[in-house]
């Protein structure tokens, strides 16, 4: 698949990523449109993004290996692979302020914490099976890796590189995103209809709240005041206040499990939500306030994975 040449006008607007893990490639689409300006190459199964502090570039993590590309994102083209073997199953990925990435390598049962413009490593052990997500502090100094079949959260101290300690949850932890002022971390359980909050300086579960089947991933709103879970399991997603932990609303975005919903990610002005539904391979843009899906969004097959580049 080859990228192609851009005019200045499209390369400076909004870009969404898409990975498209039944296809091994990753879409750059003109947001503000949905047109589809490039579809290349990647690794493996690709499936969670991060884009970089500037907005220059993204990384796609090809879980179905042991590699992350990482992307110009104006050019639409690959500037480098990077291996992280021994570890394997790179799966959920956080780009720091500082340049660093942080990736959970499900496989290898690690995080690792990579130089992009080196691509020098830290392997951390979480010991824990299923190290499938990761969710950052606001001051970036811990990582908190979400491990499914172990029902724990692995705490890292991303300053020292070393684990802390495991968080137990039960079930089985994927989705989960940490409130604004870095006090709660919120992690939907796959065994069961179910939310929990975490108070992260005690290590306690402070509330369990119900959701929709099953909400197998969290995101919290820029402003911090609003959590959604995305259900893959009643193509619904579930939206949270976050400060009084109250319901506001379900919205039903396919309203069925065909639809494989399963990544959410909220657009830059906090109004609107983007969800991959990956069964038909499209990108459902959701207006928050009223429930109203606006539009689809056309990708890749099996389209998961989402970024939102500036």
């Amino acid at each position: 698949m080859i990228a192609v040449a851009l005019p200045a006008s499209i390369a400076a607007a909004e870009t969404l990523l898409v990975g498209n893990k039944g296809e091994d490639s990753v879409s750059f689409l003109d947001l503000a449109s949905g047109t589809e300006r490039a579809r290349v190459a990647t690794g493996k199964a690709p499936h969670e993004i991060a884009i970089s502090p500037n907005g220059r570039q993204a990384a796609v993590v090809a879980y179905g290996g042991t590699t992350v590309d990482v992307f110009d994102v104006a050019r639409a083209r690959l500037v480098k692979r990077i291996d992280i073997a021994p570890n394997s199953a790179p799966h959920g990925i956080v780009w720091l302020r500082d340049g660093r990435l942080v990736v959970a390598a499900e496989k290898s049962r690690s995080v690792v914490v990579i130089d992009p413009r080196s691509g020098r490593l830290r392997s951390i052990a979480t010991d824990q099976s299923g190290t499938h997500m990761v969710a950052v502090s606001p001051d970036q100094r811990r990582a908190y890796a979400a491990n499914v079949g172990a029902g724990t959260i692995s705490v890292i101290d991303l300053q020292r590189g070393v684990k802390l300690n495991d968080i137990p949850v039960g079930g089985n932890p994927e989705g989960l995103a940490v409130a604004a002022d870095g006090r709660e971390l919120w992690v939907g359980d796959n065994s069961a209809p179910r939310l929990r909050v975490v108070d992260l300086a005690s290590g306690r579960t402070v509330a369990t709240l119900p959701t929709d089947p099953v909400a197998i991933r969290v995101a919290i709103s820029p402003d911090g005041k609003t959590a959604v879970t995305s259900n893959i399991g009643a193509g619904t997603l579930n939206v949270f206040d976050v400060a009084s932990r109250k319901p506001l609303r379900t919205i039903a975005v396919s309203g069925h499990r065909e639809a494989i919903q399963v990544t959410v990610a909220f657009a830059r002005d906090g109004r609107r939500v983007l969800v991959a539904e990956t069964g038909p391979g499209t990108i459902a843009d959701v207006d928050l306030a009223s429930g109203e899906v606006r539009r689809r969004i056309p990708a890749g097959k099996n389209a998961d994975g989402i970024g939102i580049a500036p």
